[in-house]
């Protein structure tokens, strides 16, 4: 019996995707990043390495520079964020990457809100996990906390990250 078609097109992606990790905030340090070491750690589990990592303030001319200029490097499958996607005047990211997405993917931020509120409960509306694809490259965001970022990368990224580089590199 054949494979799903979804199935199929995870054996076509890559084995190993080449990752930049960006973690927004006006606090961390590499010391103190927490959040953005949880992405890290899920990736190398997964097999996929780390292109290159980044801590920057949630301001966003830097943020749009940054990740216009990882876009445009071809060995970078995916860019994936953590912090800033809450509800404070200082949280930017949401706006910002949802400025630049080709192609957002609503479902990202929608199965992220779900797992969550089933972790959380209703302070799962505080996420404002966002995701698409910014000039063939896939990009996500999710919150900074570790738990945020676990389940973001257990639950959803790390199943569905090769797919999804594979659909968008097409």
């Amino acid at each position: 019996m054949p494979l799903p078609i979804h199935q199929q097109h995870e054996q076509q992606a890559p084995a190993a995707l080449s990752v930049a990790v960006i973690t927004v905030s006006d606090t961390r340090t590499t010391e103190t990043d927490t959040g953005g070491q949880t992405v890290i750690d899920h990736l190398l589990a997964a097999g996929h390495q780390l292109a290159a990592r980044y801590l920057i303030k949630d301001e966003p001319v830097p943020m749009r520079e940054l990740l216009s200029e990882l876009a445009g490097r071809p060995e970078i499958a995916a860019i994936l964020l953590t912090g800033g996607t809450g509800i404070s005047s200082r949280d930017q990211t949401y706006e910002t990457v949802s400025a630049l997405l080709d192609k957002p993917l609503p479902g990202y931020g929608e199965l992220f809100r779900q797992l969550s509120y089933a972790e959380i409960g209703p302070a799962a509306i505080l996420s404002r996990a966002a995701g698409g694809v910014m000039r063939g490259k896939v990009v996500l965001t999710m919150p900074g906390s570790p738990n945020g970022v676990r389940l973001a990368m257990e639950k959803v990224i790390i199943p569905q990250l090769r797919h999804l580089v594979r659909e968008a590199s097409r």
